[in-house]
Parts: structure tokens; sequence; C-alpha cells
């Protein structure tokens, strides 16, 4: 960014946030008063009877997004939304704030080979991070792959990459547009010139390098046409490509995962020497991931299955002959064991970290010490133990926090992580294992006073008695005296924690004396799996139990009002917002809705949406469909409610979360509910994005923008 540009947005900022106080108003303002009705969509009704309940699709037509009629209305829908939010008066305001905040950079936790340092990083408004490498920890920064370049709008994004074991090579997927569906390519780091090979369909590739750089594992989705349609999108397998030999991958040898279910996603891990490839095999969303095991020196070997059981993860680290294996089996909140990879029989197995009372999330051989991962009470620690299991030392953080991130290789000397907390931008930190300090390695500055706020953590009764942890940020010196507009976010699912992470976006509600809290829901993996599989299946009520009660906790404790509440979440989150305002709309007084699922009876066929089966359920499962049918938010919107005001907002190129749940729940709500033109339900449709990896800083800054126009308006926020 050009020092005039940030002169620019400096005195604009100062302008903004002389004239952004919070204050509220009660009365409607003109834009209320004449606000244009919502678009009629056609209601075109589709019945069927599913396992005895009969079940009535209004607008079932918008499944389809090629259709002329479901274009129109998506065009529609945001004439509608850009009428309203365009004429708000605090949005310009709002961006320019939002630009400072949001254009602060990012850093990436390095990936060390040897003496070569490869890490990420975006600065200023650049849309995409840029993948830099350096020769020596301190060495020159230089620029390996730009993503910035592949495209003029920025939506080219660099989805993930690999060096091989000496940082000769480098593999690497792009994809357009938010679909993440990536294209390998490989580049030699000491000249940036690409290598000849082009390989599509590689989605989060998994990659294990050979030692000799003469070829790696890697992970592949099938082509259409190379499976029965609709199941493009499952059916991942591992091959093995020879550098320069079969360019396009098409006929790399076939490795693992022919026979297997469809759904299921194997991951790699390969030893230090070459010798083992270890290959974890998750069943979709399920929670339980098989262990199997490759003598990768002998030609013709066949992948030996090492460890599988219902409901239990196993993952590995291996190093001189040596399997590390993290795993949550008889324990929660996981141990490890050690085995030796010739005779990985389970009697051979050897506990050498048992479970502790927080959740060991990942290990890592580094500087020949395991390196430990662990979560508790939904902040990071970091422990060192000796290939033995013995207790060596414990890396002391900033704060409470979130680690991102643990780099290092088998021999190095030194470590890196990340961390950053929600009122600490993130930073890199470099640690020596010889003599156990952590110093800073790189930083983003961030235009905030950290100072400024309190973070505080609370445990709060749920519906059953079940204690709940949930963060709340705010200003120093904030009065309980419930007038407080307060933004509530959750996730609850999959497995994964809601911990302290910075966010730009989260600063512009908090420096003008918002409340933010966020809850750490059943579903997570806070307390270990125990925790997650608490929040699925027949037992997913619990998260939206869990998210009301935080909600009628922060009224109680008169953080807030049900007039000054609003409540976020995105893609499982926004199943969570569905499911919460369906069941309690009197409670809160605005809903941010994202990438969501909501019509929970059809959701598993489309897109990747089978690998969450075992998740949620399938309603083509009698049982399962009783508990979907309970809550599944589309079919509980009743007719001529009161709602809070929503902004549903999604992505057409999202091939996580179909856009249709939005299109779909969008239109019933405008034509049933009994919301006037001061409580607008609209929604937001971004082309060329998808599920939000790899969205452009752009279109970021264009998102967030609407977000708080729509918060600020409905919660009258001057």
């Amino acid at each position: 960014m050009s020092g005039v540009l940030r002169l620019l947005l400096l005195s604009a900022t100062l302008i903004f946030v002389a004239a952004l106080a919070f204050a509220t108003d009660d009365t409607k303002t003109k834009a209320d008063a004449t606000s244009p009705a919502p678009p009629k969509a056609k209601v075109q009704v589709v019945e069927e009877t599913l396992h005895g309940t009969k079940i009535s699709d209004p607008y079932r037509w918008l499944e389809n997004a090629n259709d002329p009629d479901t274009q129109q209305f998506t065009r529609d829908e945001l004439a509608y939304t850009r009428s309203l939010l365009d004429k708000q008066p605090q949005r310009e305001r709002i961006n320019v704030r939002l630009t400072e905040l949001l254009t602060i950079g990012s850093i990436g936790t390095p990936s060390v080979r040897g003496d070569i340092y490869f890490y990420s990083r975006r600065d200023g408004n650049q849309n995409q991070p840029i993948l830099y490498v350096r020769n020596g920890v301190s060495g020159k920064d230089r620029v390996l792959i730009d993503p910035n370049t592949l495209s003029a709008d920025g939506t080219v994004a660099l989805d993930w990459w690999h060096p091989s074991h000496d940082g000769r090579y480098l593999v690497y997927g792009t994809s357009p547009g938010g679909s993440e569906i990536s294209t390998l390519r490989i580049i030699e780091t000491a000249t940036g010139k690409l290598l000849g090979e082009s390989i599509d369909r590689t989605r989060a590739a998994s990659i294990a390098w050979l030692p000799d750089n003469s070829g790696f594992f890697y992970t592949k989705l099938p082509r259409p046409g190379d499976v029965a349609p609709g199941q493009e999108m499952y059916n991942r397998h591992v091959f093995f490509h020879k550098i320069g030999v079969n360019l396009d991958g098409q006929n790399d040898a076939l490795i693992f995962g022919e026979g297997h279910d469809p759904q299921e996603w194997p991951g790699l891990n390969i030893s230090e020497d070459g010798h083992w490839l270890a290959i974890t095999a998750a069943h979709g969303s399920s929670g339980s991931t098989d262990l199997y095991l490759l003598n990768v020196t002998k030609p013709g070997s066949a992948v030996v299955p090492v460890a599988a059981a219902k409901d239990t993860q196993y993952s590995a680290d291996i190093f001189k002959g040596d399997l590390y294996i993290h795993t949550n089996e008889g324990a929660s909140r996981f141990r490890v064991f050690k085995v030796a990879a010739a005779n990985p029989a389970r009697a051979n197995w050897k506990e050498i970290i048992p479970q502790s009372d927080s959740v060991l999330q990942n290990i890592g051989v580094i500087g020949e010490k395991l390196f430990a991962n662990y979560e508790k009470d939904a902040s990071s620690r970091i422990k060192l133990f000796s290939l033995d299991g013995k207790p060596l030392s414990d890396i002391a953080l900033p704060s409470l926090g979130t680690v991102h991130g643990i780099g290092g290789e088998w021999n190095s000397k030194e470590a890196f992580y990340g961390f950053d907390s929600f009122t600490v931008a993130p930073s890199v930190y470099r640690y020596d294992i010889a003599t156990g300090k952590s110093t800073e390695w790189a930083k983003v500055t961030a235009p905030v006073n950290s100072n400024a706020y309190d973070v505080k953590q609370v445990f709060y009764p749920s519906k059953d008695g079940t204690k709940i942890p949930m963060f709340i940020v705010s200003k120093k010196g904030t009065k309980l005296d419930g007038s407080n507009p307060t933004l509530l976010a959750g996730y609850g699912g999959f497995n994964i924690s809601r911990t302290p992470a910075f966010a730009g976006w989260l600063h512009l509600w908090l420096e003008n004396g918002g409340v933010y809290a966020d809850a750490n829901l059943r579903g997570g993996s806070e307390y270990g799996e125990d925790w997650h599989r608490a929040g699925m299946l027949e037992r997913k009520q619990n998260v939206f139990d869990d998210f009301i009660v935080a909600a009628e906790y922060l009224i109680a404790q008169k953080y807030t009002s049900k007039e000054h509440l609003a409540i976020y979440g995105r893609s499982n989150g926004g199943l969570l917002t569905g499911a919460a305002l369906t069941q309690r709309p009197d409670l809160y007084r605005a809903v941010v809705c994202g990438v969501p699922l909501l019509d929970m009876i059809r959701y598993h066929q489309f897109q990747i949406a089978r690998l969450w089966i075992p998740e949620y359920g399938s309603s083509e499962n009698p049982e399962q469909f009783k508990w979907l049918y309970a809550y599944s938010p589309y079919h509980h919107v009743k007719a001529k409610t009161l709602y809070p005001s929503i902004l549903f907002f999604t992505s057409e190129g999202d091939t996580r979360v179909d856009p249709l749940h939005a299109k779909k729940m969008t239109a019933l709500m405008q034509a049933t509910a009994a919301n006037g033109p001061d409580r607008p339900i609209l929604m937001r449709i971004e082309p060329r994005a998808g599920h939000g990896v790899g969205k452009p800083v752009s279109k970021q800054i264009q998102e967030w923008t609407d977000i708080y126009t729509f918060l600020f308006w409905q919660l009258r926020v001057k």
C-alpha cells in the first residue's frame, strides 16, 4: 500500500472513529419506512413422503443453479439487498475502517528443509498470500509463488504446498474462484522454473516426498466420467508420481483406495529415510480414522492395516523405524503409543504419553524430540517429550491464545510456531531446542489498541446442566446495564475447537463498545472426542441448546438485551444460527447466517456433503431422518412469525455447502414471516468465490462491510 493511501486511510479512520460512537435509537429510520418489498419467488410445490412423514417443498426449483428462473431470483435478491444496504449512512465509514483492519497482512509458520525456509506472507492490500523462500533463518526473502499474478481480480488461490526433503523442489496446488479443486504443479526452488507436471483434481492434496526427489505419493479425486455421476467429489485415492513421467498424472500408479468406502479421506506421512509410508483413512467426518503402513523399499509390497476401530482415530509420525501413534483409543483426550514399524501388531504397542486433563491435538518429531500441541479449556499449550515419552519442558506462550502449526524437521535445531489471540495479532516464534528459548521471528502489525480490552472466560450451565465455556471480549470498563450491542458466535461440530484468535474485522466491533462472545459448544474438540460426540448425530440438539443458553446467559448477566443481541455463524455455524433463529426467534434482534446448511433432509445430495453423514446422519435412514427433521431449519419456519432481521450470505462457487440452502431459506422466510421493513430478510451471494478458503482480501472487505452495515443498522448503532 502506498504512503499516500496510508495517509488517506489514517485520516479517514480518525474521522470514522470519532464519528462512530455506539448509541441506540428505538425509532424507525426513514430508510425503514421507505424500504421496498422483498422479491416474490415463484412457488412450485414438490411433495413427497419420507418414512411416513409428508414433506412439502415450495422452492426445490432453486436447487438448480443453471435454471434461468434461479438465476433471475438471485439477481432480484442481490438488487433488493443492495437497495437497502447501500443507502445506509454508516456504510462508507465502515468500509474505510475495515479496509485498514483487513489489509494488515498475514504470516504463516515456516516449513524448514535443511537451511531453506518456506513461508507464506501477505502484505497490505494484496489479495492472496505470497509464498517466499529464504536461505538461512535470517536470509533474504525471495518470491517463489505469487498467486496475485495469476488473475486480475485475485481469485486464484494457492491452496496448499509441500517442499521436498532437501528443499530442491516444491509441489503446490492452485484453484480459481474459491473452488478448491486444485491443479498440482512442481517448481524448482533455486530457479523458480516450473517442471512439466500439471495434475488436476488434487483438492487439499496430501503429499509425501521420497528423500531422493525422484517422486512423491499424493492424493487426488477422480475426473468426471471415471466414476458414476455424483461421485466425482469422493473416491479420493493415493497415487505415486515419478518426476518427469506421466505429466498429467493419469497413468500414475494407484497405491491405496480402490475397493474402499468412497467417502474415505486418506492422508499421508513418510519416514525421514523414505522407508515407511503411513496412510490415515478418515471415514468422512465420523471421528474414525484407520491407520495403514506401506514398506516403500520393497517393490510390490501391499499396504498393511495397522489399526482400525469404530469411533476411534489413529495417526502416526515415523522416525528411525518407529511409529509414534496418536490415538483416542480408550482415551477421549488422546494418548501416544510407540511401536516398531517392522512389527506393528497391537500387542507390541507401548504407551509413552498417557492421557492427561488436556486434549492432545497432535504430535511431531522435531530435533529428535516429540513436540506435543495440547489444548486446555480451549486454549493452546506446547509440551516437549523425549522419544520415549519422558516429559522435558513446556514452551511458554505469550498469553491465553492459539498455536497455529509447529514447524521443523527431525534433525532441526529449531522449531517454529505461530501464535495469536483475540487481542494479539499473528506472530511467528522461533524456539531454540538447545537453549529452550523462544524469540519472535516475524509478526503482523495491527492498527489496534490491544490494551484497551478485557478477555474473560466464563462457564455457564447448559440446558442439561453441562458446563460450557465461553470467551467474552469487551472494552475495559464496559457497564453491564443490558444496553451493549453484543455479537455471539459459535460453531459446535466436526471436532473443531473455537480458540482465541485474532480477526481484524472483530476490532471494528470492539473499538466502538461492542461486546463479542464466542461459545465453546459441544460438537467441537475442546474436551476431546467425548465432547465431539455429545454434539453430533442424535445429540445435535445439545449444540443448539448450548448456544441458546449462551444467549440467555449474556442477557441475564446484563451484557446485553434481546434488542441489542446479534448472532453469527458460518458453515456448520450457519446451521447453528439457522436452528437458533427458528427455535428461539424471540431471543435476538439480528442474525448473520453464512454459507449455511439449512435443508437437512436433502443436504447430503449436493457437493461433498456425503462426507458429513457420519456427523449429521442421513434422511435416507429412517431413524436418522427423525433427528434431522426435528431441527432442520428450512422445515421449521413458521408462517406469520416475527423473526429477527436476517442476513444470509453465500457464494456461487462454494463446493462445500451448496448455495441452494441460503436461496431456499431466503425465499421461504421472505414469503411467510411476519417481518416488516424494519426487520428485513436479506441474501448476499458472492460471485467467483467459494466457501471461504482463498477468498481475496478485496472480497473479504466488501463482505464484512455488508455484515457490519446490516448489524449497525439493525441494532440502531450510530
